[in-house]
């Protein structure tokens, strides 16, 4: 697999759309890192990890609203392997002008943009969020 985050931002989608109540990705620091903020943010219930085998796996509990409607609209992946997305301190994007939130990898670790902006760093810009 070339790029385990969009395959764990794929595996969310599928399980939002299918009405799922947990779905499960092949866990590593970074994966842990993103599944934290987005519990952080609101996106997710919860998220826990087991260790089975080498490399463990960790339990995304997705959240719905009381209609059903799942919490995540609109989750993409911004920088892949091909082509990698940087920002500097003061272009760090803003995702629906506030409402939204974008992942970054920076050099103080994986954050949120508001984190970012507030601590003046750029980085990598991981996904996008609303």
């Amino acid at each position: 697999m070339t790029d385990p985050v969009a395959d764990m931002l794929t595996r969310i989608r599928n399980g939002l759309v299918a009405k799922h109540d947990k779905t499960v990705v092949p866990a590593s620091k970074l994966k842990l890192a993103v599944a934290k903020i987005l519990k952080e943010e609101g996106y997710i219930e919860d998220y826990v990890q087991h260790q089975t085998g080498p490399q463990g796996e960790i339990t995304i509990v997705l959240k719905y609203g009381e209609g059903g409607e799942p919490a995540i609209r609109y989750l993409q992946r911004a920088s892949r392997p091909g082509r990698r997305h940087y920002v500097k301190k003061d272009a760090v994007p803003r995702v629906l002008a506030g409402l939204g939130v974008a992942i970054l990898s920076t050099s103080q670790g994986v954050m949120s943009g508001r984190d970012a902006r507030a601590k003046g760093v750029g980085g990598e810009v991981l996904c996008t969020v609303y």
